[in-house]
């Protein structure tokens, strides 16, 4: 079976699919490839481990796609304000989206949710085909056009190829793009619990010795979980029974919402920092993961991904009188819209990484009377919000 497509997007992600269904009003011929199909809801309503802090600018751009104003409103929460503390007492740091005027700084929703969402729309675009289960194969690249082949025999043709597929990409390493990993050492342990005391849509950080803790409201009396710590630790964490581990989280966050109920049993990824030496090459673009990884700890990751998509869904629509959508000069006004905003994300979550895994007792003086500094100056403290809900 052989069938030409102007973009075809290896990954099927949240990226990958929110690009897909972004390139509608571009006027292309899309395909989307993807292994996995997707798990479907459960029938009862337990909640996915793995959520994400959606930026407000993201939500807008996935209600473009057709997704964000289906997601059912008792599954969403608003994070309204957000309290950050050090690893002493005298570091701290707050937001409010009120204060900045906004409505909400972020809002926490589920992968599988959300996943689910995006591909009921994907399924029923009429510019979108998608193969899946589907493997690729081997690619080649053309002067006109990309001849990808799939493990099936399946043979696709495109002006544009897109890899979506993540932080070990095929695409990349088949383009020979080199990449620049550098591994934390760390995984980042989630669980979702109960509270005893109302979140009031706050979230809360606490960098510490052992690593960097969050919680974040859920609908209701919940919180999320997020601990990014070494490796060892975590082990140790994901060792604990569910009640033990909700009594350490409890300790850890200083009691800041009461006793901890287990709702689900914890997992863990591992967390890396990844530069990679090119965005694009002629026919060739990368999103998401296959394009950078960036320390959790600001929450980011998810949002970089969509700014991707949003983007290079830009450049194409306004492509004008080009009609080849694979022509570099074309991908290259994506590439430079994005690699500034990457790189600020990357040093920062990074740098701050480093600075409280720092043990040497002027440096954490230091970072803590840092953290009180900012937490003086609103008018620093609004462009950081400004440019975290982008």
């Amino acid at each position: 079976m052989n069938a030409a497509f102007d973009v075809v997007i290896v990954g099927g992600g949240l990226v990958g699919a929110s690009l897909a269904l972004a390139l509608g009003p571009a006027g292309l011929n899309v395909a989307i490839v993807e292994p996995q199909v997707p798990r479907p809801l459960p029938a009862d309503d337990s909640w996915d481990v793995r959520v994400y802090a959606v930026s407000p600018g993201s939500a807008a751009f996935l209600d473009t796609c057709g997704a964000w104003s289906r997601l059912p409103s008792g599954r969403v929460s608003r994070i309204e304000a957000m309290h950050v503390y050090g690893d002493e007492l005298t570091g701290r740091l707050d937001f409010s989206a009120y204060d900045t005027g906004l409505r909400e700084l972020a809002f926490i929703v589920e992968n599988r949710l959300l996943q689910n969402l995006l591909w009921q729309q994907l399924r029923s675009a009429v510019h979108i085909s998608v193969y899946c289960p589907a493997r690729c194969a081997s690619v080649a690249w053309e002067p006109a056009a990309v001849a990808l082949r799939l493990e099936d025999g399946t043979a696709l043709a495109a002006k544009l190829l897109v890899g979506a597929d993540g932080a070990d990409s095929w695409v990349r390493n088949q383009a020979g793009i080199g990449v620049m990993p550098a591994a934390y050492g760390q995984l980042g342990v989630v669980a979702n619990f109960g509270v005893a005391k109302p979140h009031r849509g706050i979230a809360y950080q606490w960098f510490r010795r052992d690593g960097v803790l969050a919680l974040l409201p859920l609908p209701d009396d919940r919180a999320s979980m997020v601990w990014s710590t070494n490796e060892e630790h975590a082990r140790e964490l994901l060792g604990l029974t569910p009640l033990e581990l909700a009594a350490r989280v409890e300790s850890a966050s200083r009691h800041s919402l009461g006793t901890l109920a287990p709702i689900t049993a914890a997992a863990a990824f591992p967390l890396q920092l990844q530069r990679v030496a090119q965005f694009v090459r002629p026919r060739l673009a990368l999103v998401g993961d296959a394009s950078h990884n960036v320390h959790p700890l600001a929450g980011q990751g998810v949002n970089l991904g969509f700014r991707d998509a949003r983007e290079l869904a830009s450049v194409l629509r306004g492509r004008g009188a080009q009609d080849d959508c694979g022509d570099f000069h074309l991908l290259r006004r994506y590439e430079r819209a994005r690699r500034e905003d990457v790189l600020a994300l990357q040093l920062a979550t990074d740098g701050l990484h480093r600075l409280f895994a720092q043990e040497r007792a002027w440096v954490a003086s230091a970072r803590n009377r840092g953290l009180s500094w900012v937490n003086s100056q609103p008018q620093l403290k609004k462009l950081l919000v400004r440019r975290a809900v982008a």
